[in-house]
């Protein structure tokens, strides 16, 4: 997920929820806590909105079907929010033109913010593919959790970069 928290928490409220994806345990308890977390923390802006509301439609149930449908979803919002930073006048492409012209493989028609969050978006799923139903599967969980870091770590750059250039 893109950053939810505009504090100096960041990702901290999510990780008992990335915890639990290991194997589904206490996926409820941990969301259910991470949404009252969350309750806590203001919202400054449409983007950080947008994914608020995905960590609300997040399926209490740990189970294949709402989690995949969950998570494109996810996947679609953080695409449109890299996208918004890909052009320069904020506007990114409409959502589904964007979303076909990532997961196509179209590299021309998408920016390079787009292009490596769809990056790491496959990675992750390689990632936990290859851990799943594993002992190691702890240890695929924690790659993917670095991944996502580092796509929060390259929006907010580019959202710091933008907010000196505008002063």
């Amino acid at each position: 997920m893109p950053a939810v928290a505009g504090g100096a928490g960041g990702a901290e409220p999510l990780r008992p929820l990335w915890a639990s994806c290991e194997d589904g345990r206490e996926w409820a308890i941990r969301l259910t806590a991470v949404r009252t977390a969350m309750d806590h923390e203001s919202v400054t802006d449409g983007q950080a909105a947008r994914v608020r509301a995905m960590l609300g439609a997040a399926p209490s149930d740990f189970a294949p079907a709402p989690l995949r449908e969950w998570a494109d979803a996810c996947s679609l919002v953080a695409l449109e929010i890299h996208g918004r930073f890909d052009a320069p006048d904020g506007d990114a492409p409409h959502d589904a033109d964007l979303l076909k012209a990532a997961r196509g493989g179209a590299a021309a028609e998408v920016g390079p913010l787009v292009a490596g969050e769809l990056e790491r978006q496959v990675r992750i799923l390689e990632i936990l593919a290859e851990t799943a139903g594993t002992a190691g599967s702890g240890a695929g969980v924690r790659k993917a959790l670095d991944l996502s870091t580092e796509g929060r770590r390259v929006l907010r750059a580019v959202m710091s970069r933008r907010a000196r250039i505008r002063g």
